[in-house]
């Protein structure tokens, strides 16, 4: 194989930055062009926002590329004219069609947060973190006409610890994956490794999330409940609605901590106990709420909400 590697990246979250960032330090490997999904409005404004991955692509100076349709002439006028070696793909977004996976001479080359063949999909982190993992990690594989199903090229194990959230496994996962990658596009493009394929018999898919994914069932034992606020912050977020005097507040649930005791409580109920806030959960268990943000409000301690919201204890949730 001739160096530098000729690489089309396909990114948009801020997830896919330090990615292209390790493509970019490294001397045998020539970002020939990035492609990114298009502006999307934000805010109040409504304002064109581009993707982190684009704004990188912009202080680089790197051509880029942001098609409407990744099945348009023009995207394979476009991908055909780079003639690359292979191409990078770290949460673009969208299905990539076949007769794009196709163009490369090596293929297209995907990074995916979870242990193939287990969490494919969308939601590979949060999905670990909802079963109580004690490991996952990240797999470079090569993309086929499936989602997430295509040959194994490389893994790396990561372990969650007892309090591990979304925010810190991905900052595990993102301190690990750039370098494997790197690593593995150049073995792989110098025929040292063969792809392995997926044992269909231990594959399972995640789904994406929705804002409703995110409503609390205080019937639920508060370890399983404990584990959706840490796997579901910052999206859709754990939310729970408290009507109070005949108009609903939506309470978002930010940071709980487990508690060992037993309550004949009902479920969602909230309580305090030497001056700790504490809602009812199933099974007899009960969760302490460290922090907790009402709707259109900031984030509040425990007892910075119990100081303007008192009136909470009681209620049942």
């Amino acid at each position: 194989m001739n160096y530098p590697l000729r690489v089309v990246f396909f990114g948009t979250p801020h997830f896919s930055v330090p990615f292209l960032h390790a493509c970019l330090e490294d001397k045998d490997i020539n970002i020939l062009a990035v492609v990114t999904q298009l502006d999307k409005s934000s805010g109040r404004g409504q304002e064109l926002v581009s993707s982190p991955i684009k704004q990188i692509a912009e202080a680089q100076h790197l051509p880029i590329f942001q098609p409407n349709s990744l099945k348009s002439s023009e995207t394979m006028e476009f991908l055909t004219s780079l003639s690359a070696d292979v191409f990078v793909v770290v949460a673009y977004g969208k299905m990539i069609p076949l007769e794009i996976l196709a163009l490369p001479s090596k293929g297209c080359v995907n990074v995916h947060p979870s242990l193939l063949p287990k969490y494919r999909g969308p939601s590979p982190l949060q999905a670990s973190l909802l079963s109580g993992d004690k490991e996952t990690g990240v797999t470079i594989m090569l993309l086929d006409k499936g989602m997430d199903t295509g040959p194994m090229l490389a893994q790396e194990t990561v372990t969650l610890d007892s309090k591990e959230t979304f925010l810190s496994l991905t900052k595990k996962i993102e301190a690990i994956a750039p370098n494997l990658l790197i690593q593995t596009l150049k073995k792989y493009a110098s025929g040292l490794i063969v792809p392995v394929p997926q044992d269909e018999t231990f594959a399972s898919v995640t789904s994406l999330l929705e804002r409703e994914d995110g409503r609390v069932d205080w019937r639920l034992p508060a370890d399983v409940l404990d584990r959706r606020v840490r796997a579901l912050n910052p999206w859709p977020g754990t939310w729970t609605i408290w009507n109070r005097h005949g108009k609903d507040i939506r309470l978002k649930i930010l940071h709980t901590q487990l508690s060992q005791q037993l309550t004949d409580k009902n479920s969602g109920t909230v309580f305090i106990e030497n001056e700790h806030l504490y809602i009812a959960t199933g099974s007899k268990t009960y969760l302490e709420i460290l922090s907790i943000q009402p709707e259109g409000k900031k984030e509040l301690s425990a007892a910075e909400f119990l100081r303007g919201y008192s009136d909470i204890v009681g209620s049942v949730l």
